[in-house]
């Protein structure tokens, strides 16, 4: 158990249907972060476990952008939704998870892009739990206000993502509603996101 876990127990009654390490569902995404920073080889372990993420023929299209002090953290979370800013602005780092439109060399686009960043963005959230930190990725942002404010390229990159990154904070610091949400998420059963062999009618 980690150290910002004993901190701040939460009943986590996940289960799974088979048989998987723990980590899994001990990867949730809190909305409470500690103000306590996050030293720079833990991000540096971050990213470098995104480096290693499959891709389509070793492509890599991801690029990450990422920002724990200011002037820069304030940019960053200005391009956040005012929802999310309640709650985002305090974790000690954020991050966007951007990929290459075209890539290097090539002439057209990357269609699996998108698919290939997220597989370095769990890489990023699996990582993040090792070290006892958690993730919160996030579609609530202004997509102009980064291409605008963090001067990236509008032409060369997607934006696919904001995440939040941290220690566990206390859930008692958040406005009520958001509190009362503040515990690891339920799935599906594995019966209705997988089916061996032609496509299920019963999905239909």
């Amino acid at each position: 158990m980690t150290a910002s876990v004993d901190r701040f127990p939460l009943v986590n009654e996940r289960a799974a249907e088979a048989a998987i390490d723990p980590l899994f569902l001990d990867r949730w995404s809190p909305r409470a972060f500690s103000h306590e920073p996050v030293r720079e080889e833990l991000i540096c372990a971050l990213f470098e476990a995104a480096r290693w993420a499959p891709s389509a023929t070793n492509l890599q299209p991801w690029f990450y952008l990422y920002a724990d002090r200011d002037p820069e953290i304030s940019a960053f979370r200005s391009c956040l939704t005012d929802r999310n800013q309640v709650w985002a602005n305090h974790a000690p780092v954020l991050a966007f998870a951007l990929s290459h439109k075209i890539p290097e060399g090539k002439e057209t686009p990357n269609r699996w892009a998108g698919f290939d960043t997220g597989a370095s963005w769990m890489s990023i959230a699996i990582e993040a739990r090792k070290l006892g930190l958690y993730t919160h990725a996030m579609a609530g942002f202004n997509p102009d206000s980064v291409y605008d404010r963090l001067q990236v390229p509008r032409e060369q990159f997607d934006i696919w993502a904001a995440i939040a990154i941290g220690w566990m904070g206390d859930p008692a610091d958040l406005p009520e509603d958001f509190r009362q949400r503040e515990k690891p998420s339920r799935r599906k059963p594995l019966d209705e996101v997988v089916a061996r062999g032609l496509f299920p009618d019963r999905m239909r």
